[in-house]
């Protein structure tokens, strides 16, 4: 039903035919209001579910002859109990007025059951000022069909909000029934916070012992009576003669809390029960705790001999929260772990042997958020085959056993903290790093035999590259590019700022293709390239290479380009990025630095993006005016700006060419390595090359 697609009169008419339905709809029978938490740990397999019920007289079978009754009671708080009404009973919501102060026709929960129907949400047996368990429509319940949708409405019916928990979906949302209509936030707060907790025993809640075909369930859980008996797990008996599994929460003997579980995996507890772990008793003065996310995985933890273990009461979120952490009056949803702050304070350990699935996981980090990240622990599950891990202790216990789960308690790993690590975090890294099975552990060749003996290029290292004018430092690294590429096809950045587009292709294009651009003087009398050649060329040009150019008169900033440079290895894959030169950058430091200090912190951004992203880094930076100068190659330290060039460098190279005839031949390039950082891949030293000035190559001198 499309309400709001409708005319008006039509819409009305059927809201109000809507409303006559709510209000002659028979008092469905009693039962206990579903809790709104799905916890992983509690899952089984079917075969487990069969023989669990089809014995008990008592329960009703998977394969029911008829279907299980959904229609629940509608639930509302008085004076923090439970009472139950029809919806005959539901008090009338106060009639509205809009924004223009007129009078509405039609009531706001009619108007917010209507928003609510057209996501799919049918609220017809839901109860307002109480959370309510459907069948969420995104995720259908999964293949289990269960109610994984927590809803909850306002007492007025003016505003809900509903999540998710199954770790699949995690759909969430909310929505008002009018414009000037309150938000739900502060009555969803009081609905979820406990103020004055209620008092319980075994014979007011109805518990008795557990019958037979329970025990033989657990039993093949490979759970004990002895287990059972010792954490006072007991049933109760619900709707039709149905029976759930109750799971008694306890302080120094005394019952909080009690948590069920029925035929149809479905949990729920204790209205307005005071929140606390499960097992509480067990860590009293322990300064080791184990933590787990069900109370069957607790139970699991105590037939492999781990007593000091607890259970949280209402499993995992679907993702961890990006909020900052709230305070304690407002951690509603963690309010165990106030509530039993007293016991946790006294560990210097905290294991957490949450699930292996995607909400154990962000279950784990928001307790070591709360908890102290410095003192915890954290449970690998072993792997059940190729792909799959077990998922959690109970699984260890019924596949591997008592003793296979109790090893991977005690091989507990630290829990990671941002930025702390130990060297077996890189175990994997340094073993591939030992049997060279990467393949560039010790560089890439650079296509010349002199200078393979003294640089080699290294994923993740910074070169800087510098020389007098006219030196050819430019031309020297596009044809180290071009011979990369040839022997392993990387591809690279260019922020080349001093190059006119077209310039540049055609100096890539000669050295790619060993051929001049055009027919002029300098090409002699070697044949251009053809067209063919050309076009081949720049499918080449547009494979290998990605431009990062300001398209207006401004300068580039480090920090801009730097991440242009992130989308380019994102996008396109590169390995290599080119900044040439330095002093085309927009360097407009903070007047409260020096020009030392600016460097020291642009280079360093520099160095961090080449390792973070696998990239080698050339940063072509001239020298400043050598007023003595004789004709020799320069020095790292002559470097305009800073001596930080060399020093925070892992390669330094100056490339000088011969301007003197009675020096040497005058197409003879020096190729000076004045720092490697890593003797893996080279050392300090000279290489010669000759230059061909038809083509822009580079060669090995014989």
């Amino acid at each position: 039903m499309h309400f709001l697609q409708h005319s008006p009169h039509a819409r009305l008419y059927k809201l109000s035919f809507l409303m006559g339905f709510l209000r002659t709809t028979p008092r469905p029978p009693f039962t206990l209001q579903p809790f709104n938490i799905n916890l992983s740990s509690s899952s089984s397999s079917s075969s487990s579910k069969r023989h669990f019920f089809h014995t008990c007289r008592r329960l009703v079978p998977v394969s029911a002859s008829k279907p299980i009754n959904n229609n629940h009671a509608l639930v509302i708080k008085t004076n923090g109990r439970l009472s139950h009404t029809s919806p005959a009973n539901f008090p009338n919501p106060d009639y509205s007025e809009d924004t223009d102060g007129k009078r509405l026709t039609v009531p706001p929960l009619t108007i917010l059951k209507s928003k609510l129907i057209e996501l799919g949400v049918d609220i017809s047996r839901c109860a307002a000022g109480a959370q309510n368990r459907l069948v969420c429509p995104m995720c259908k319940g999964g293949d289990s069909e269960e109610k994984s949708l927590s809803l909850s409405i306002d007492q007025d019916g003016h505003s809900a909000v509903w999540v998710c928990f199954r770790a699949k979906c995690g759909w969430r949302g909310c929505t008002r029934a009018l414009a000037h209509s309150r938000s739900l936030n502060s009555s969803f707060n009081r609905i979820s916070k406990v103020k004055t907790p209620r008092h319980f025993t075994e014979e007011s809640l109805e518990l008795e012992p557990l019958c037979d075909q329970l025990i033989g369930y657990f039993s093949e859980r490979l759970i004990s009576w002895r287990t059972l008996e010792r954490n006072r797990v007991m049933q109760k008996r619900y709707g039709d003669n149905e029976i759930a599994i109750a799971f008694t929460y306890r302080q120094k003997g005394k019952l909080l809390n009690c948590k069920y579980r029925d035929i149809n995996k479905r949990f729920w507890q204790e209205n307005d029960a005071e929140k606390i772990l499960y097992g509480l008793d067990d860590i009293e003065g322990a300064s080791d705790i184990v933590i787990v996310e069900g109370e069957i995985d607790m139970l699991s933890m105590e037939e492999a001999g781990i007593y000091n273990c607890v259970s949280v009461p209402d499993g995992a979120p679907p993702k961890v929260s990006q909020n900052n952490l709230p305070s304690e009056d407002q951690d509603t949803k963690y309010q165990y772990l106030w509530n039993c702050k007293d016991y946790l304070m006294k560990a210097s350990r905290i294991i957490l042997a949450t699930d292996g699935d995607l909400p154990g996981q962000a279950l784990a980090e928001e307790l070591a958020r709360r908890l102290g990240r410095e003192r915890c622990w954290r449970v690998r599950w072993p792997k059940k085959n190729e792909v799959d891990h077990f998922k959690d202790a109970n699984e260890v216990l019924m596949y591997l056993g008592a003793d296979a789960l109790k090893e991977v308690v005690e091989n507990a790993e630290l829990y990671p903290i941002k930025g702390l690590f130990s060297f077996r975090d890189f175990f994997d890294e340094i073993d591939s790093y030992f049997y060279r099975t990467v393949g560039d552990e010790f560089g890439i060749s650079t296509g010349w035999r002199g200078v393979d003996s003294l640089y080699n290029v290294v994923p993740g290292e910074l070169t800087i590259v510098t020389g007098v004018p006219n030196s050819g430092k430019s031309e020297w690294i596009d044809a180290l590019l071009c011979n990369i590429n040839e022997s392993v096809g990387w591809k690279f950045a260019l922020c080349s700022m001093e190059n006119k587009v077209r310039e540049h292709a055609r100096k890539l294009l000669e050295k790619h293709l060993k051929k001049p651009f055009f027919n002029a003087s300098y090409g002699q009398s070697v044949e251009r390239m053809t067209v063919a050649e050309f076009e081949q060329g720049k499918e080449w040009l547009g494979d290998t290479f990605s431009l990062i150019r300001c398209e207006n008169d401004s300068l580039p900033s480090i920090n801009w380009l730097l991440e242009l440079a992130k989308a380019a290895v994102l996008r396109h894959g590169v390995r290599g990025l080119v900044i040439d030169p330095y002093n085309e950058l927009d360097h407009q430091r903070p007047s409260n630095i020096t020009e030392t200090e600016y460097v020291s912190q642009m280079l360093t951004m520099i160095k961090r993006f080449a390792l973070h992203h696998s990239v080698h880094v050339w940063f072509v930076a001239h020298p400043r005016q050598l007023h003595q100068w004789v004709g020799g190659p320069p020095n790292l330290y002559d470097i305009s700006g800073s001596a930080h060039f060399i020093n925070k460098c892992d390669n330094g190279i100056v490339v000088h060419r011969n301007r003197d005839p009675k020096a040497g031949p005058m197409d003879r390039v020096q190729v000076c390595v004045r720092k490697v950082r890593n003797k893996v891949a080279g050392t300090i030293g000279d290489a010669f090359l000759s230059y061909n000035r038809v083509t822009g190559e580079y060669m090995d001198i014989k």
